[in-house]
């Protein structure tokens, strides 16, 4: 299949015209497809059109797909109007929890606009969820590739037919992220533990910074920076996600604040028995939860690093990835360290562990500083 080419035969309609709804807009508009936008706000909507993301929705429009990018606590009412004006339409969503907005479509109407929903409608609901982002909203932020390599969730429940999440599913291997069917239980306590707490702990680390000297700031590096990156995230977002998984991030929670007491205690009094075995070990137990985390594209595969000086002066970046290239080392993750004011930098290069010795003896032939 060439890049112009979709598995989606039709129009999609998306609702939201934020950085999600944009973005899916964009990619599905580099494959071909008729996106048809709508947005509550006429100014998002025209900015979204503006960057390219799709055409205004227009009466007489006839979506084989409706993608709902709106904030969790309008995402089941926003879903079941969508299936009452398109009844011939699959309606998928995109919001961070999805037992909440499922009960809620199940009920029938409970605080919704469209009481008399039909068990026939509901089965034409499959809820998603992609595992993608950035720190800055809206339309402006939105990009093509942002679902890129990413995975998206399709949430399964007895009787939703397989042409339905089949549909889903195209939408997503369109915009390049990789299908993973769960159902919505099992989803929201995953994303418990891998977006929401950690927007919690980034948060709370984040806020230690507001009381700090500037002094104090200036000696800031990159481990500070990755463990707060997420904190800039939008607030009245996030008051939605967490309400809506709040059982599960709760729990979450107080097993940390379990583990950070023993941490305290072992401070507290390092010269009594087993103190430092119990910092040790609780570094160790960090050590096993990252070796954890999937690679590149969702692989189970851990890389190996070569960390390149790079110095601070145009085109030294580019000079690297292309001299990477000539090499044939392919580059699996890349992270740069760069103080303000210093005059080199530091790129972190993820490889294949069987590349890591040909790429720094390749790179140092050709004058490059290998740190480390």
């Amino acid at each position: 299949m060439n890049a112009t080419t979709s598995r989606l035969a039709g129009q999609v309609r998306v609702v939201g015209a934020g950085l999600l709804g944009a973005s899916v807009g964009l990619g599905l508009r580099a494959r071909g497809v008729d996106v048809l936008l709508a947005d509550a706000s006429p100014a998002n909507l025209s900015l979204a059109i503006d960057y390219g993301a799709g055409r205004a929705s227009t009466p007489d429009a006839d979506p084989v797909l409706v993608v709902v990018c709106v904030p969790p606590d309008l995402t089941a009412s926003v879903v079941a109007a969508e299936l009452a004006a398109y009844p011939n339409a699959i309606v998928t969503d995109v919001a961070s929890v999805k037992v909440a907005p499922l009960a809620a479509l199940e009920a029938s109407g409970a605080g919704l606009e469209r009481a008399d929903l039909e068990r026939a409608d509901l089965d034409r609901y499959v809820g998603s969820h992609p595992l993608a982002g950035r720190e800055r909203g809206g339309a402006i932020s939105a990009r093509a590739d942002l679902f890129l390599g990413r995975p998206w969730v399709v949430c399964t429940r007895p009787g939703l037919s397989r042409a339905r999440l089949s549909l889903v599913e195209s939408l997503i291997l369109d915009l390049g992220a990789t299908p993973v069917e769960m159902d919505t239980a099992a989803h929201d306590d995953a994303v418990a533990l891998v977006s929401h707490t950690p927007q919690i702990i980034s948060t709370l680390m984040a806020s230690r910074l507001t009381g700090s000297s500037d002094a104090a700031l200036r000696l800031a590096g990159q481990g500070v920076r990755d463990v707060t990156r997420i904190a800039a995230s939008e607030p009245e977002l996030w008051v939605q996600i967490l309400g809506a998984n709040a059982p599960a991030v709760a729990d979450i929670l107080r097993a940390f604040r379990d583990d950070l007491d023993h941490v305290l205690g072992a401070l507290g009094d390092q010269e009594a028995p087993g103190a430092r075995r119990a910092l040790a070990e609780q570094l160790a137990r960090g050590n096993a939860g990252v070796s954890r985390l999937p690679g590149k594209h969702g692989q189970d595969r851990r890389y190996a690093q070569v960390v390149v000086m790079v110095d601070d002066r145009p085109g030294e970046l580019g000079r690297l990835l292309t001299e990477l290239g000539e090499i044939g080392v392919n580059l699996e993750d890349l992270r740069l360290e760069h103080s303000p004011g210093a005059q080199i930098g530091l790129a972190e290069i993820a490889v294949l562990p069987e590349s890591q010795k040909r790429a720094i003896d390749e790179l140092s032939a050709r004058g490059w500083r290998i740190a480390g």
